[in-house]
């Protein structure tokens, strides 16, 4: 990633670092970064992380539960005070009193969780009770797809948008962008009215594609879709154009659309990077790979074209006691299918292997940086239970629970109240035809509504159901509580 930053770029991260590293001297700290493309669960991730640590859920796998060493967990105010905070408590009052799931993830947040805890060392015992920060930070997963943009000039970014743009799965949506584009001369004087139209139209291209019925990934500029605070400004008001003039003619619509490219890079792009990506020390990257499944072998493809791109954009690997006091290093990063509740338990493992079809390219090359990648299939938040049903003289593995409003089962529409019982089916056993379009692509999952949870006798509501959030907890925060 060395076009990512200048050599001013990467001393402010030092200078960044060894005070960050300072001030936790006394108080350790953990960046934990969590992203993921649209609908993969990030919201849902943290706030289950959060409430389980807080109320004392059920984490088997989690080492320090297991053997009675955590103490407790609480949240703290966030130290960095230019981060909006992570609505935590309202996301709890979604999941748990009204049982929506909450908004999606459209901007950056954090959040501080303190853990206190007792060392699994006899040494570290004699010098008191441990204590970590961990700062979990929450960002979309396609702003990463921008990274790459960093490398990337006006024209190679218009060339490769307008290939995409040729796919079988993409040209139909981007018909009228595509109608607007060609009919602009790259020589002619530029035009504000006609940039904001070329824009507009470019952004509902990219909103199609991500669409559920597509469910495309590779939607660079991520912003388009989640503008956040940038919403509306020049940096943002620009598309690819499909006709160009070798030089740019000053005063052009060329010339408008490659100054605002280059904009996007320098006042967007490079202070996220700078900002967020190199100050983390953990990384978790949701995945739905569900969706992709039920909109095709297309979107499956993507799917692992968006992954490879976002697993390249960190700074993966282990540093020494040395080089660390100037610059964070993502040691281990976990690669999760999420929503693995639409599945029977018998096809989790066949989840997993998908996903690491999928991120073998880009894990190969984390893995040579020194980093521990790893994938599970998990859901943060279970939304069904398992059962069986006869069938013909036939019994057969099925999920269930309660079906969003406008869900769809054959003829059947849900209405969000009458919980049934789900056939998922199975996943093929080879993932290399889910991306061959030979099998498995097209099955629909449907989504479910949170679970009712239940309380003690003293009225405490219980924590969050989940699969394998344990797990995940023990591969991204385990050492660090040893």
């Amino acid at each position: 990633m060395n076009q990512l930053t200048s050599l001013g770029d990467e001393a402010r991260i030092a200078l960044d670092t060894a005070a960050g590293r300072a001030a936790g001297l006394f108080s350790p700290n953990l960046r934990l970064g969590v992203t993921g493309l649209s609908r993969a669960g990030k919201t849902v991730f943290i706030t289950a992380l959060v409430h389980n640590l807080i109320h004392g859920g059920r984490l088997p796998l989690f080492d320090p539960v297991r053997s009675g060493r955590l103490a407790r967990a609480y949240l703290e105010p966030q130290p960095d005070d230019s981060v909006p905070r992570f609505a935590y408590e309202d996301h709890v009052r979604a999941l748990v009193d009204e049982r929506i799931w909450p908004e999606s993830t459209r901007s950056i947040s954090q959040l501080r969780l303190t853990v206190e805890y007792e060392s699994a060392s006899g040494w570290n015992r004699v010098f008191g009770r441990g204590r970590l920060h961990i700062d979990i930070v929450d960002y979309p997963g396609e702003w990463l797809l921008d990274l790459p943009l960093l490398g990337k000039d006006f024209r190679t970014f218009s060339a490769e948008a307008t290939g995409q743009s040729e796919s079988p799965v993409r040209s139909e949506v981007a018909r009228e962008w595509r109608a607007i584009a060609d009919a602009i001369d790259p020589d002619a004087d530029a035009d504000e009215a006609q940039a904001e139209t070329l824009a507009r139209a470019f952004r509902a291209y990219l909103a199609e594609c991500r669409a559920a019925s597509r469910s495309l990934s590779t939607l660079p500029p991520g912003r388009f879709l989640m503008p956040g605070d940038m919403e509306g400004s020049p940096a943002l008001t620009f598309a690819p154009l499909t006709r160009m003039s070798d030089r740019a003619r000053p005063g052009s619509m060329q010339a408008l659309m490659q100054r605002r490219y280059e904009a996007y890079k320098s006042l967007v792009v490079k202070p996220f990077f700078r900002a967020h990506i190199t100050r983390l020390d953990r990384q978790i990257v949701l995945v739905d790979a569900l969706s992709a499944i039920n909109a095709g072998h297309e979107a499956v493809a993507d799917l692992e074209r968006a992954l490879t791109e976002i697993l390249t954009c960190f700074r993966p690997g282990r540093n020494n006691p040395f080089s660390a006091l100037f610059q964070r290093r993502i040691d281990r990063i976990l690669v999760a299918a999420t929503k693995a509740d639409h599945l029977h338990h018998e096809s989790h493992r066949r989840l997993e292997a998908i996903i690491d079809r999928l991120v073998e390219r880009a894990v190969r090359k984390a893995s040579l940086s020194g980093a521990s990648v790893n994938t599970v299939a998990m859901a943060a938040v279970r939304a069904t239970r398992e059962a069986t049903v006869t069938e013909d003289g036939e019994t057969l593995p099925v999920v269930v629970g309660t079906p969003i409003d406008g869900e769809k089962i054959g003829d059947e529409v849900f209405d969000g109240k009458k919980e049934t019982a789900v056939f998922p089916g199975d996943l093929p056993a080879d993932p290399g035809k889910l991306l061959e379009a030979r099998e498995g692509a097209g099955q629909r999952f449907v989504r479910m509504r949170p679970p009712r949870l239940e309380r003690t006798a003293e009225g405490m509501t219980l924590s969050l159901p989940h699969i394998r959030l344990d797990k995940a907890l023990q591969f991204l925060l385990g050492a660090r509580l040893a």
